[in-house]
């Protein structure tokens, strides 16, 4: 399950450490919109409902602490292998292709232990920054 902070779901970007740290700075400066979730590992591994258009969650930093509130403006479920480029693009995160996209992806949920096919169903999560 989540963690829960002043009522909200928390989302916490990435692994721990640089990585967390980098990606949440990327949304706090506008250029990262958008997130993706392996539906199996951090949904229903989870017991956690997706998440809906117009609710709020509360970013944490590295530190577990509250860095911004978020506000959900899109949800979608799709297979891995069709994640558009515009979404790659929302990310932020200086994707070249599509393609390199999947492949950042796929290793990182490899090394989550979860292997991803083109059917894995990703959560493509769009947001919006409420307040820093």
């Amino acid at each position: 399950m989540w963690g829960r902070i002043d009522g909200f779901r928390v989302v916490q970007l990435g692994m721990p450490g640089e990585q967390r740290t980098w990606l949440t700075d990327l949304v706090l400066s506008g250029a990262k919109t958008a997130t993706a979730g392996l539906l199996e590992l951090d949904y229903e591994a989870e017991d956690e409902p997706l998440e809906y258009v117009g609710e709020r969650l509360v970013l944490v930093d590295d530190a577990g602490s509250r860095a911004a509130l978020l506000e959900v403006v899109g949800v979608e479920q799709v297979p891995f292998g069709a994640v558009s480029w515009e979404f790659a693009q929302a990310e932020g995160e200086g994707f070249r292709s599509v393609e390199h996209w999947r492949e950042v992806h796929g290793r990182y949920w490899a090394g989550l232990g979860r292997e991803v096919t083109d059917s894995s169903t990703i959560v493509c999560l769009t947001f919006r920054l409420v307040t820093p």
